[in-house]
């Protein structure tokens, strides 16, 4: 009979077994889900990684509303110490979704004061000590007024606090270990490069860079193992940067492109939108273009570029390319406009330069 020819039962098979698929969704999803919160919830977060130093962008965006990038933030990953710079809103969240626990930080160096570069401060504080029995505040590094920052956080999340600690008890929320403690440095225009972390292997150094009338405003730069990293923070062009960043193996640097923020602001005006023409206007005096960052990045002999704090927002890959610029033609080296969930690694005892994205803890 015609009804049994192979191709038929090779059918039906393939039906029953969507259909018992289909059927059995649930169940299915939910043993996926284990697995999931197995791999996110391990000891060893950092264990798919070989000792290396490295950045991901847990948070890439900037003031300008853009569903794809949270708030600045940058961690830094030196062997499987976790560290961060600038914690804008939603970069707590990011840190969890890609594997990144907030418990694991080991300290939190700030660049400047502005909203979206402290947003999410208070979240991350709350997060490292309330997901990981934290018996001691978050170290907290940046330059004179952080006090004030961390203090003001703290006050804010002090309700929440007591919420926890009569929830889960003194020994899951020890109340020692709640916020942060200031560390103070004074790397302000004038002053020399300050190294204001220095730990076995790892040194973290800064310096002020341009951003005025932001002060203080300062870069970092980060050496582990043979290995370096310059995080520029927000800045126009700068010397500092530029000397700071000789011959590392990484610059992480902001970016604003000129022509791009200029029809933001042709918009404005033509709307009437004196507001936001003003600050769109206001705001190419103290940013970097890339093409500017890709000048530096060549004088220094960098060996890669990365972007973040990309202004104005990106919400096609198609315009990489506008918001770069003639950037590929001025600096030798890779560059990449920077995602929330990219990774670069710089792994010990060789001069690679790996890629990747961590944004997949739950796909």
């Amino acid at each position: 009979m015609r009804l049994f020819r192979p191709r038929n039962i090779v059918l039906a098979l393939v039906v029953a077994g969507g259909l018992g698929l289909w059927l059995n969704r649930g169940e299915i999803a939910t043993r996926a889900m284990g697995r999931i919160y197995e791999r996110a919830l391990g000891k060893a977060p950092f264990a798919d990684m070989p000792d290396s130093l490295s950045v991901a962008l847990c948070g890439s965006g900037s003031p300008m509303p853009d569903p794809t990038r949270a708030g600045p933030c940058t961690a830094v990953l030196a062997g499987n110490r976790l560290f961060v710079v600038d914690i804008g809103d939603g970069a707590t969240r990011n840190m969890s979704l890609m594997n990144l626990p907030p418990a694991k930080v080991e300290a939190i160096f700030l660049t400047h004061f502005h909203s979206d570069h402290i947003g999410g401060l208070g979240e991350l504080m709350l997060q490292r000590w309330a997901g990981g029995s934290s018996k001691a505040p978050a170290p907290v590094y940046g330059g004179p007024g952080v006090d004030k920052v961390v203090a003001g956080f703290m006050a804010a999340y002090d309700q929440d606090r007591g919420y926890r600690i009569a929830h889960h008890g003194p020994t899951i929320v020890p109340p020692a270990g709640f916020g942060g403690a200031a560390r103070p440095f004074d790397a302000r225009k004038g002053q020399p490069d300050l190294v204001v972390f220095q730990d076995k292997d790892l040194k973290v150094t800064a310096f002020p860079v341009e951003h005025a009338p932001v002060e203080p405003a300062v870069g970092y730069r980060f050496d582990y193992k043979g290995r370096s990293l310059v995080i520029s923070g927000d800045t126009a062009v700068s010397p500092r940067l530029e000397a700071a960043s000789k011959g590392v193996d990484l610059l992480v640097h902001e970016g604003l492109s000129p022509n791009l923020v200029a029809m933001q602001n042709a918009a404005a005006v033509k709307g009437g939108n004196k507001t936001i023409a003003a600050i769109t206007h206001d705001i190419l005096s103290y940013h970097a273009a890339p093409e500017e960052a890709a000048a530096i990045a060549q004088r220094a002999g960098v060996k890669q570029l990365l972007f973040t704090h990309v202004i104005p927002p990106l919400p096609l890959r198609a315009l990489e390319g506008p918001f770069l610029g003639k950037s590929r033609s001025i600096f030798s080296g890779p560059i990449q406009v920077g995602r929330d969930g990219d990774t670069i690694s710089l792994p010990v005892g060789s001069s690679d330069i790996r890629h990747s994205n961590r944004m997949n803890t739950f796909r």
